[in-house]
């Protein structure tokens, strides 16, 4: 197989893998739950812990991919797989639950970055787009492993965990054989530093990845609670909620994916607002069937958001430096990983998950106002007629 192919290859099966796993936590949380012996609010403080697991984990994956490359995103898979494990077999309390999350965390925000940075290398060396479509594939595995592990809810815990530790492994293994694709750095063999000036425009759409991923964390991570505490559902069929939620998502992502860096701002527009109109219908939803169609609009919006900051990351940084460049906006998103679930776990036990679920919506809104003005302010808001090398 030729290098390029390979690392798309290599890209889609890892991105796969990512996937398999958290469509495999998003179903498993109220067993998690359950076998915690905790309520939704001390579930939400667990559920910070792996955001505080990823933040520190993923500055050090930027630095270590700029130079030793995709290695990194291997090792990252394989372990996030292991520490799913380890929580199914030892989270029985609190305390345990948090540690474990915690190691979930950080190899999640290690493999996060990498795979990402990867991504990027990709569609870079193939020259067509890559990061969108990647994302569309995670979806598609999260709606896999959520039904999986919903059809084996009569079986112990470990055993969805310990399949999706298998793939990730296989997925590590094939990244780990790909030969590189081409040098396509700009700047010689030594990975350039990055300085604080340069690092700005990256904080700033991280900012705006930051809400997007609390709206879309929210729901990942709440949806079964939501559909089994307020709509009645059983076990089984609460897993249904984030395989949902993941379809449309993934059909989003498929359908969005060739468009480029100038429609960027109306992407983002176009998704905060779908997904606040999408969460303030679940809020609302009196059934499961009409909950599910609020999921899928707000699936619909958020999908672009992240990967569309990407793409913008993707243009602009360099090459030498796209480890880095992705994982500022990755850190910073994932303070709304941090942040999300343990937003809606905090409002949930002050006025309960359907006002929640309101909160949430507003988060989508400050995306909408906040879209243009730090696109603006980055340099980034016209990437469609020019390119800011960075």
């Amino acid at each position: 197989m030729p290098p390029t192919r390979r690392l798309l290859a290599s890209t889609v099966i890892v991105f796969a893998a990512f996937g398999a796993f958290w469509g495999v936590w998003g179903a498993a949380v109220p067993r998690v739950q359950h076998q915690a012996g905790i309520g939704d609010g001390r579930l939400g403080l667990a559920l910070l812990f792996v955001g505080a697991g990823a933040l520190p984990a993923m500055p050090l994956a930027g630095r270590a991919l700029d130079r030793w490359g995709p290695p990194v995103a291997a090792v990252a898979i394989a372990a996030l797989g292991g520490a799913g494990a380890v929580v199914a077999l030892t989270a029985v309390d609190l305390p345990s639950l948090c540690a474990g999350l915690a190691l979930v965390g950080a190899t999640s925000g290690a493999a996060d970055v990498a795979m990402n940075a990867v991504a990027g290398r990709a569609e870079k060396t193939a020259g067509r787009p890559v990061i969108t479509r990647a994302h569309g594939v995670f979806s598609t595995l999260v709606v896999l492993g959520s039904l999986a592990t919903g059809a084996a809810a009569s079986l112990p815990l470990v055993v969805p965990f310990a399949a999706v530790a298998v793939l990730a492994a296989a997925a590590g293994a094939f990244l780990l054989t790909t030969p590189p694709a081409g040098d396509v750095r700009e700047d010689g063999c030594a990975p350039a530093p990055l300085g604080r000036r340069a690092a700005v425009p990256f904080l700033l759409l991280g900012v705006l990845g930051a809400l997007a991923f609390a709206g879309e964390n929210a729901h990942q991570s709440w949806s079964a609670v939501f559909a089994q505490g307020e709509l009645g559902s059983g076990a089984g069929l609460s897993a249904v909620a984030p395989a949902v939620f993941a379809g449309a998502v993934a059909v989003t992502r498929f359908s969005a994916g060739g468009l480029t860096a100038a429609h960027a701002r109306a992407v983002l527009l176009a998704g905060a607002s779908a997904a606040a109109a999408g969460t303030l219908l679940i809020a609302a939803a009196p059934t499961l069937l009409v909950a599910g169609l609020g999921l899928a609009m707000a699936a619909a919006g958020t999908a672009v958001l992240f990967p569309t900051l990407l793409g913008i990351v993707a243009r602009n940084a360099r090459e030498s430096r796209r480890g880095r460049a992705t994982s500022i906006v990755t850190t910073v998103s994932y303070l709304g990983f941090l942040g999300g679930p343990v937003y809606v776990g905090l409002w949930a036990d002050a006025v309960g998950l359907r006002g929640a679920m309101v909160a949430v919506a507003a988060l989508a809104a400050a995306l909408f106002v906040l879209a243009p003005v730090l696109l603006r302010l980055s340099g980034f808001g016209a990437v469609g007629r020019g390119r800011s090398r960075r």
